[in-house]
């Protein structure tokens, strides 16, 4: 077994297999029992459930009748929906559900060979960042010599009962199933990203310019291997499992199964007063009741559209639960999506190749406040910084950068009625480029991202960053609250995400030798203008330096201005507080770059902390004659050296 897989409760398949069938027994299960227990943690069977193996309920048991496809689940009395529609979204895609049914073969029900039958199947979830393996006997729940869970319309097919037993017994029980989310299934399954779109909030069934941004996205996530379910809210005017006028049904989750754009021939422009159609095909997981508005199953839109063009769509007749609408019909008839995006970390691949960083952490608490890693969220200003902080860089002059945010999955705590997740989210910051120590007090630094604050299991947050060096802090909404989470990065070049631990500079025994900082102060650089023009169309290329003891920050070049705007930052821990700060500017050059005069300056606590602009000199100290230009600076210091 590959040593990347955990062994849920230290079951090892292979061995307990080979112990069954040694003794010429089934196996039974001592973690989940066949009992009440693993059924409910709180309420009662209405009858009394009898628990049988597949082969006491059809003749010819298997895993899978004439291979696995989304068409094989009905959900039964459970309210997870959300999960036979994740399986729904899994069965598309081969590569993502042999992940999760190893070796399904060898699993296989064999006729030939019964004496390897053992009742013992395993199946593998992605649990907080590890796949983990977790050990079933197929004991199911039935009634009336009935499935009551999720189950084929196959009665002799049963990967998706045994899928869910091994599910529910990784959330505590059955009844811990009821109520999910489809996005958090897809990620147990595949390890993918997710990420949730509330529709209306969004505004998606008004503006077509978003409309055409997130089916565009959509059709990507799909053609790369991406997972994707819809659902329509409950709210105050709409009951959930109630249908509407339109033939979908409220509070109950679809699989979509196919993002398809069509281009339409001449005479179907005619018919059809468009080009190109944008389509979407779903599935409810009931296996039956579809929409019933334009291009649904016997509409009169597909009586204009030919045999051969039908066939290209792949479309279904039959009343299976499988049906067409058109985009905007579906922006306008849901209410929220989950994307899952399969992100291609591969060297090996046509498509985009991602750098993936991720870390374990946690929100922990303490009342020493430098220890103390629950602050809260940006709102609790005294207590913000004290959450865990990840640095990391941007080296491209801006980089796309895709993060998700995923909390300790709360199911196996709703036996003691904390199942709840908390709301979380996380703020990015632009920081000094030299930023080796924990944040203490937000002065120069540029707030650049916020997530949304939602108490699901994943927060994710798509951004365009320019060049620079970010901290990135994960928050519980309310302070003083404790879990685990993971954090995962993805950039087009490597991040070096970290952990920030230490508060200020370490005291060693080279400390007594070459000396400990004294003081620490922090230097933003707005902007310059009024520079010398340096070409013949009257322009620069201008960058900033900044120096101070041994240590140097440059900003990256501002091309063709004589006004530049460098938002650039650095942090120094002075050993000498009479070493003076030095802001340079310079000209690049193919072959040598132009001194175009600096700013000198002591930095002492007692300086004034607003916004200033001083007048550049040429080399030498404050007495150096006086530059063109001007240049806009901030500064903070501190003989505190934890306080900024």
């Amino acid at each position: 077994m590959s040593s990347s897989v955990q062994l849920f409760r230290d079951q090892n398949y292979h061995e307990l297999k080979g112990q069954c069938i040694q003794q010429g027994q089934l196996f039974e299960d001592p973690e989940f029992p066949a009992s009440d227990g693993s059924l409910f943690y709180q309420s009662a069977p209405p009858r009394k459930v009898e628990w049988k193996r597949p082969k006491d309920l059809c003749e010819d048991p298997h895993l899978f009748v004439n291979g696995i496809s989304s068409h094989d689940l009905h959900q039964g009395t459970l309210g997870n929906c959300w999960f036979v529609a994740a399986c729904s979204c899994l069965a598309l895609r081969k590569r993502l559900w042999q992940q999760v049914i190893p070796d399904f073969k060898e699993q296989e029900w064999d006729p030939k060979s019964p004496e390897k039958y053992a009742g013992i199947f395993r199946f593998r979830f992605w649990c907080f960042g590890e796949w983990t393996e977790v050990v079933i006997d197929d004991l199911l729940p039935t009634m009336d010599g009935k499935l009551i869970y999720c189950h084929s319309n196959v009665k002799n097919e049963f990967w998706s009962a045994l899928l869910e037993k091994a599910y529910a017994k990784l959330a505590g029980s059955y009844e811990a199933l009821d109520g999910g989310s489809a996005a958090d299934a897809i990620v147990d399954f595949t390890g993918a990203v997710a990420e949730s779109i509330d529709l209306v909030q969004g505004k998606y069934g008004e503006m077509i310019s978003e409309q055409m941004k997130l089916f565009e996205d959509l059709m990507k996530v799909h053609r790369r291997g991406g997972l994707i379910s819809c659902s329509i809210a409950v709210s105050s005017g709409r009951a959930s499992e109630v249908e509407t006028d339109m033939g979908l049904v409220i509070g109950h989750a679809y699989s979509v199964t196919a993002v398809r754009k069509l281009r339409l021939g001449e005479r179907l422009v005619f018919f059809f007063k468009a080009e190109k159609l944008f389509m979407i095909r779903l599935r409810n997981p009931w296996g039956k009741r579809e929409w019933n508005g334009p291009w649904s199953d016997t509409s009169e839109e597909w009586k204009k559209v030919s045999d051969s063009e039908r066939k290209s769509l792949g479309l279904t007749l039959e009343n299976d639960g499988e049906f067409w609408m058109t985009f905007e019909d579906w922006c306008k008839n849901f209410t929220d999506v989950d994307i899952c995006r399969i992100v291609n970390t591969s060297y090996f691949s046509i498509h985009k190749t991602w750098e993936k960083k991720m870390m374990n952490g946690a929100w922990t608490k303490d009342s020493e406040p430098l220890l103390n890693r629950s602050g809260g969220c940006f709102d609790n200003r005294e207590t913000f910084l004290q959450n865990p902080q990840y640095i990391f860089d941007v080296k491209k002059s801006e980089d796309k950068v895709l993060v998700s945010l995923q909390q300790e999955d709360r199911r196996k705590y709703k036996k003691e009625g904390a199942g709840d997740s908390p709301p979380i989210g996380f703020e990015i910051f632009k920081v000094e480029d030299n930023r080796s120590y924990r944040l203490h007090k937000l002065t120069v630094q540029e707030r650049v991202a916020t997530s949304q604050y939602i108490n699901t299991r994943t927060v994710f947050l798509k951004r365009i960053l320019q060049q620079g060096r970010y901290v990135l802090i994960p928050t519980t909404f309310h302070p003083g609250i404790t879990t685990k989470f993971i954090l995962r990065l993805f950039t087009d070049v490597p991040s070096k995400l970290r952990e920030l631990k230490e508060d200020k500079p370490k005291m060693t025994c080279w400390s007594l030798l070459c000396g400990y900082p004294r003081r620490v102060v922090q230097i933003k650089i707005h902007s310059a203008e009024g520079l010398q023009k340096q070409d013949r169309s009257g322009g620069a290329d201008p960058y900033v330096l900044i120096k101070c003891e041994n240590q140097n920050v440059r900003s990256p070049v501002q091309h063709d201005t004589t006004s530049p705007v460098f938002n650039a930052q650095a942090i120094f821990y002075k050993k000498n507080i009479d070493s003076p700060i030095m802001i340079q500017v310079w000209n690049s050059n193919i072959l040598c770059d132009q001194f175009l005069g600096q700013a000198v300056l002591a930095a002492s606590p007692s300086d004034p902390r607003e916004q200033q602009t001083l007048q550049l000199r040429g080399r030498g100290g404050l007495e150096a004659d006086e530059v063109p230009g001007h240049i806009t600076i901030k500064v903070f210091s501190s003989d505190d050296l934890a306080e900024l």
